[in-house]
């Protein structure tokens, strides 16, 4: 590139060569640096420059301990430092995580004293009062979920967290004590209201606390949650085989995670989002230095100002508009969904694969429902692996036909068994294999 610039005081003749003031190396393809030349030319009063054009990297300063040698300086931000921007939420995120823990736990704790228990107290051979047994907890779960809004406005997490391990203390060693049935349903009932509350609780409140940049990776520690309650669960039962008392002492151990959650929550932090809506913004501030730092306070309380300003703006809303386009399309797919996955046969085989198990013939049954479990885990793992580099339209239509498949070969090796090993190793291929796909459609 050539460039004529005027000269107002130049009265003299004379060749001026001048080098980029850094040091040059002796292997010039790694040396990143150009030479210009500039060059005043007698009775003419302009100067010549010549430049190769080129964009400098910002650099660093060089190191003095070279022990002699020059250095090549490296260009900032060439290695990528590791972010732990996440590290002061995840304690909190992990006490909140108990309560999913518990909620897995739940889900496999009948799995295996199931025949035990229905034995002990008086309805063996009672298929309606079995599936009651295991799943009444699901309908206290319905319950306790619809009045979890209403307690987190009023109290906060922190405080919903705590009072919420009331139920779930009380359900688990009341069931553990059952003599009856109408003792051990009224136990489980109450264990369902808790699950409730902290299945819609969890979410908000990680979500609430989790800086932006890692609120989806901080997010699946719940449903790792889950998958580890149930793998707790499944080891625990499987003494249940040779103990028919073991099931107590399965029960007793629920009531265990509720009392860390509830001290845990103690030392936990408060929403920032609750905090600012209920008029304490130092406090909130306070929180968010805490956990994503003090150049995020300002922007953070802006935005959640701007949120309670907005709130109630729709309140002229109606769910009729639901029916319109295009809320009718979201609507319809997003809980037809969720209504598909209950019907898809997940809750038949967490809740009595060993009874499948048993049924074809496998030994230990408990311990077949572990692997259950342990791919359960794996599928949750690979599903957030694979959710930003996928989407989730594609894991959706995988995991169904994967789930699809996998209840087509247990109803296949029950229902029309040609030989009995290879019935009862495909029941235990489809079962195993319906745990991850039916993960990837969770997450």
């Amino acid at each position: 590139m050539l460039e004529a610039t005027q000269l107002l005081f130049t009265p003299i003749c004379h060749k001026t060569i001048s080098l980029h003031p850094f040091t040059i190396l002796n292997n010039p393809k790694r040396n990143p640096f150009t030479n210009s030349i500039s060059l005043s030319l007698p009775n003419k009063n302009f100067k010549i420059t010549a430049v190769n054009k080129q964009q400098f990297p910002e650099l660093e300063p060089p190191n003095d301990n070279s022990d002699g040698e020059n250095k090549l300086f490296t260009e900032k931000g060439s290695e990528e430092d590791v972010d732990f921007g996440w590290l002061p939420t995840f304690p909190h995120v992990l006490t909140a995580s108990m309560s999913n823990f518990l909620f897995g736990y739940h889900i496999g704790v009948m799995n295996g004293p199931i025949v035990a228990i229905a034995k002990e107290l008086g309805f063996e051979g009672n298929s309606f009062v079995e599936g009651l047994v295991v799943s009444i907890f699901i309908g206290g779960a319905f319950v306790g979920s619809l009045g979890c809004g209403s307690l987190v406005d009023k109290l906060g997490c922190r405080r919903t967290f705590q009072l919420d391990t009331i139920p779930l203390i009380l359900g688990a060693i009341i069931s553990a004590q059952a003599h009856s049935l109408d003792e051990l349903l009224c136990g489980r009932f109450l264990v369902g209201l808790g699950i409730g509350v902290n299945t819609v609780l969890v979410p908000i409140y990680i979500s609430e606390v989790a800086p932006t940049k890692f609120r989806g990776f901080l997010g699946t520690f719940s449903q790792i949650g889950t998958c580890l309650g149930i793998i707790a669960s499944l080891c625990l039962g499987i003494p249940s085989e040779n103990d028919p008392h073991w099931w107590r002492i399965m029960l007793y151990i629920a009531s265990v995670p509720g009392f860390i959650l509830a001290l845990g929550m103690q030392f936990a932090v408060e929403s920032p989002r609750w905090l600012s809506k209920a008029g304490r913004i130092d406090d909130a501030k306070r929180v968010i230095t805490k956990l994503w730092g003090p150049s995020k306070v300002d922007k953070a309380i802006e935005e959640f100002q701007s949120t309670i300003r907005n709130d109630g703006a729709d309140l002229d809303s109606s769910w009729v508009e639901l029916l319109e386009e295009p809320h009718s399309r979201v609507a319809f797919i997003g809980g037809a969904l969720f209504i598909l996955q209950q019907f898809s046969g997940i809750n038949g085989v967490l809740y009595f694969s060993s009874l499948t198990f048993r049924d074809v013939g496998i030994t230990s049954s408990a311990l077949a429902s572990l692997y259950v479990g342990l791919t359960n885990f794996a599928g949750a793992m690979c599903a957030s692996f694979f959710m930003d580099k996928q989407g989730r339209q594609l894991l959706l239509i995988g995991s169904y036909l994967g789930m699809a498949v996998s209840m087509f070969v247990i109803a296949s090796a029950i229902s029309f068994p040609v030989d009995t090993e290879l019935s009862n190793n495909l029941s235990i291929l489809g079962t195993i294999m319906y745990e991850p796909m039916n993960m990837l459609f969770a997450q």
